[in-house]
């Protein structure tokens, strides 16, 4: 089951049928430990409506936070100490890939996240940067994971590898991040075998393409919560990014216009171009 912001209100999709709940608050709805029983009763009383409108779709956030974790795949690993390793920072990331403490970091709030369709950002004062496709939690305030969506952690590699205490700089700026571009609600734990994938056009062309699936991921996702909620709270629940196994190398950095695309099995695609 799939759960989609709209303009118009919440737009709840299960097995090719479409049904809109209006005039509901993002922020009630999904912070709720009950979601997927709330949404099946939901159904029973709500009339089919029209088929998702991508024009319509909005970031699956509101007055969430959305907090990131870093250095969760081998991949990410090699490719931190890679761009750190002049700054004298490459054992850093082997010792917290190894250690019991995961790297977590506050990433953005909603005015900084964009949805599905639209365009991301790279810092005028970066020279290398990334995209980070990323499976993404829907927590509530409790600590219960109820769904799943896709996540573009936006990373100034430049910038981070210059100095690792320059991670926020890197990090957290306008359109640093992507989110869509729905909630996948389900009643099991994400299957781990799915695939995560990105593909990245310039000009129309394929200029880097790359998989990973995510059993791949050292630590666990109800590890990862654990962690951000250790001393932390909550209200309105938490969207957390559980890092990237999918790393360009240092010959390669975006541009403006280039479009991103990040495909996770059973949650959808993500699509968004470089502004």
């Amino acid at each position: 089951m799939k759960l989609y912001k709209t303009k118009e209100g919440i737009l709840i999709e299960k097995e090719n049928n479409t049904y809109l709940f209006k005039e509901q608050d993002w922020d009630t709805f999904i912070n709720d430990d009950n979601l997927l029983e709330k949404v099946e009763a939901l159904i029973q009383i709500l009339q089919k409506s029209a088929p998702v409108n991508l024009s319509d779709i909005l970031a699956p956030i509101q007055n969430q936070e959305l907090w990131a974790c870093g250095v969760t795949y081998l991949r990410s690993k090699v490719g931190r100490q890679e761009e750190s390793k002049a700054a004298g920072g490459s054992d850093f990331y082997a010792k917290v890939y190894d250690a019991e403490r995961p790297e977590v970091f506050f990433k953005a709030t909603a005015h900084r996240v964009v949805g599905t369709g639209d365009k991301v950002n790279i810092r005028k004062d970066s020279v290398w940067d990334v995209p980070e496709p990323e499976l993404t939690l829907v927590v509530t305030s409790s600590g219960k994971i109820v769904g799943y969506t896709i996540g573009n952690d936006m990373s100034s590699r430049s910038i981070e590898g210059e100095n690792p205490l320059y991670l926020p700089q890197a990090k957290t700026y306008d359109g640093c991040a992507a989110l869509g571009p729905c909630v996948f609600v389900t009643d099991q734990p994400i299957d781990l075998n799915s695939t995560i994938q990105l593909e990245i056009k310039r000009d129309q062309k394929i200029i880097f393409e790359g998989n990973i699936t995510l059993n791949q991921m050292k630590r666990s996702p109800e590890e990862l919560v654990s962690f951000v909620y250790r001393e932390c709270s909550f209200p309105k629940g938490c969207l957390i990014m559980t890092g990237t196994g999918i790393v360009p190398g240092s010959d390669f950095t975006l541009q403006s216009k280039d479009e991103i695309k990040i495909i996770i099995d059973n949650i959808g695609t993500l699509l968004n171009t470089v502004r």
